[in-house]
């Protein structure tokens, strides 16, 4: 097992993990949580054998193999396949070895070697490697293509498929759903499910997390807690934690001022000298209870939109492509005001290129497109991140955007995203500026959508928004596109903001863009069976006339299905909307009927605080009750229909 003992954790004067003291034992898969810049990374260099702790003790199994993905890859000649094939050393060494037994003729000794071999499959080692690289989206003629040949975000996954090549004791990933789409998210979680050593997991994935963790270690306050469960059981558990810390604290603080209290009246009285003594020692052999923070350092929504015209863009019969090929054909799509769409599709169908072509970044190659008056686009994509200019701050940026702008109220804004003091820069007063070029993936991401949110678009436009964002800052932004009220299409592998912010999904595959009626978990279903029928067809190509036929059987028959659950999907879809708006609404009104049932208020003397208070209970009252009664028409109709 991993056994930490009293361990600090320091880089230079800053202690990240002080008196860490915890076991993970073998087999547990352990999601690792905490702020940015808290000593998340920090610990895995530790693990990793790259840092040396302060103080205390880091114990691993000598024997363990250890495997993590390498944040540089060398643009190599090799293929992609033998790139993955290197992460299993004892595999290349035997390799190695065999070559020079047979080239020096040693018959025993290439025997053991083979026999070595069919021990640890490496006969089939090859055959796996391309499973790994066809689950992380790579092509079949992607295999043999050197490795100089990929782009950054390509060669991640490669490493990625590197470290899980290694037959490994312990696999510690940093972060490994950056650089993937949702397909891909989604087979490494199956993967990872499968995994039978020890995991360590940096994520900012909730769904991520929860579908591939036992265990949670949260970094807060120089401290490492060990939770049991997913994240959400871990959410929970802090939260109870939290209040419990919070009540503690309060009911010490109401202890020491009255110790206080008591010193103050009575330390130069000579009769109570010796107790007033005895009470300034308690004060200072007492342990203190911090109070519990919770409050995120992000606070953002999105500025009014203008008015919106309808439709708000309309393409009928496009086509669009790169270099006079096709990747999109008969595109017929129609936005309006309000609509919020997902687009899904496996890697490489054509998601981003119908991004870009929204955005008028691609022109169509066929068909016709028409805008309505008042348009009014916000594109995020993550090489727009490459636009933000590395000599000016955020500050700097923002007045580019905005000349005429209070400098006050910008650096208010900028705030909600959490750039605060020397990180937002000075303005146009000083001329200093704390230049945005040195700034983590996570700072420039923030910035980008701060910038874009300014705009105030009327049609929002986002590719992989949450790359390099961490849960925090992915929360705060699911908040503000739940409340914007324009007109959104979204790409994303965060399933969380997936089923948070958007009301149906259009499916892009096969050169085509069509609505799919289902939701996150019919699309998993989806690519199960994609990447089914593409391993048959590939072991058993003799046979795909008869599966195309079998194939459009399933079809008609799912086609059916989803006839069959189309009544019923709208109706599930508005009964689980007003379930999360109840609960809102419900904890609000619990606090305010606690609230105003304290005396205090009423005598405090604020009228106008009152007044509101008694306004928003009201409102409160009558959303609740008129939606309670139509949560209650939904589950009659439900039960009305009959059964799928």
């Amino acid at each position: 097992m991993i056994q930490f003992r009293n361990l600090r954790l320091a880089r230079g004067a800053k202690v990240l993990i002080d008196a860490a003291t915890l076991q993970i034992h073998p087999g547990w898969k352990v999601g690792l949580t905490g702020a940015n810049g808290s000593g998340k990374s920090s610990l895995f260099a530790a693990l990793r054998g790259e840092l040396h702790q302060d103080q205390g003790d880091l114990d691993i199994p000598p024997a363990w193999v250890i495997a993590h993905v390498a944040q540089e890859t060398p643009g190599v000649v090799c293929s992609a396949i033998d790139y993955v094939l290197d992460g299993d050393a004892e595999l290349r060494r035997i390799e190695a070895e065999l070559q020079v037994a047979e080239e020096a003729h040693q018959g025993g000794r290439i025997g053991e070697l083979h026999a070595r071999l069919g021990e640890i499959d490496g006969y089939a080692a090859r055959a796996w490697a391309a499973a790994l690289l066809d689950g992380l989206g790579f092509l079949p003629d992607d295999l043999e293509r050197p490795v100089a040949d990929f782009s950054g975000g390509w060669r991640m996954r490669l490493n990625l498929g590197q470290a899980l090549m290694c037959r490994s004791d312990l696999l510690l990933l940093d972060e490994p759903t950056n650089h993937l789409d949702l397909d891909a998210v989604i087979w490494l979680e199956q993967w990872l499910r499968d995994y039978r050593g020890t995991l360590l997991l940096i994520s900012h994935d909730r769904e991520f997390l929860d579908a591939c963790v036992s265990h949670v270690t949260h970094v807060e306050n120089q401290r490492l807690t060990l939770y049991s469960g997913g994240y959400s059981d871990f959410e929970r558990q802090r939260a109870e934690r939290l209040s419990q810390q919070q009540s503690m604290f309060e009911r010490q603080q109401r202890e020491i001022a009255h110790i206080e209290d008591y010193i103050r009246r009575f330390r130069a009285k000579a009769t109570k000298a010796r107790q007033a003594q005895s009470r300034i020692k308690a004060l200072e052999r007492m342990e203190r209870i911090a109070a519990a923070h919770i409050d995120t350092p992000f606070s953002f929504s999105f500025r009014d939109c203008p008015a919106a015209p309808d439709p708000l863009l309309q393409i009928e019969d496009g086509a669009v492509g790169y270099d006079g090929r096709a990747v999109l054909d008969g595109i017929g799509l129609t936005l309006r005001p309000g609509e919020r769409i997902g687009l899904l599709g496996r890697n490489g169908a054509g998601k981003s290129t119908l991004i870009k072509l929204l955005a008028g970044q691609l022109s169509l190659s066929a068909g016709e497109r028409s805008e309505g008056k008042g348009l009014a686009t916000g594109y995020f994509a993550q090489h727009q991140l490459e636009t933000l200019r590395p000599d000016e701050s955020p500050l700097q940026h923002m007045l580019r955007l905005e000349p005429n702008a209070r400098e006050q109220t910008l650096r208010d804004y900028l705030g909600g995203f959490d750039f605060r003091g020397d990180t937002v820069g000075a303005g146009a007063v000083t001329g200093a500026a704390t230049p945005c070029g040195s700034f983590s993936g996570g700072e420039k991401s923030r910035l980008a959508l701060a910038l874009l949110i300014w705009r105030q678009p009327n049609l929002l436009l986002l590719d992989e928004p949450t790359n390099h964002l961490d849960l925090e800052m992915r929360h705060a932004l699911t908040l503000a596109l739940q409340d914007f009220e324009g007109a959104m299409v979204l790409v994303s592998h965060d399933r969380a903001l997936l089923r948070a912010t958007c009301d149906r999904f259009l499916l892009v595959d096969g050169g085509r863009v069509q609505a799919f009626d289902g939701d996150l978990d019919d699309y998993r279903d989806w690519l199960a069976v994609r990447r089914a029928e593409a391993s048959a067809a590939a072991q058993c190509p003799q046979r795909n006339a008869d599966k195309a036929s079998r194939k459009a059987d399933r079809e008609q028959a799912a086609n059916e299905r989803q006839s069959r659950l189309a009544v019923r999907r709208p109706l599930v879809k508005e009964r689980d909307q007003l379930e999360r708006k109840l609960a809102g609404w419900q904890s609000e009104k619990k606090l305010l009927d606690e609230r105003l049932a304290d005396p205090g208020i009423y005598a405090g003397g604020n009228s106008a605080l009152l007044q509101d208070l008694l306004k928003r209970q009201a409102e409160l009252a009558a959303s609740i009750e008129t939606a309670e009664s139509r949560w209650l028409e939904i589950e009659e109709a439900l039960e009305a229909l009959p059964s799928d």
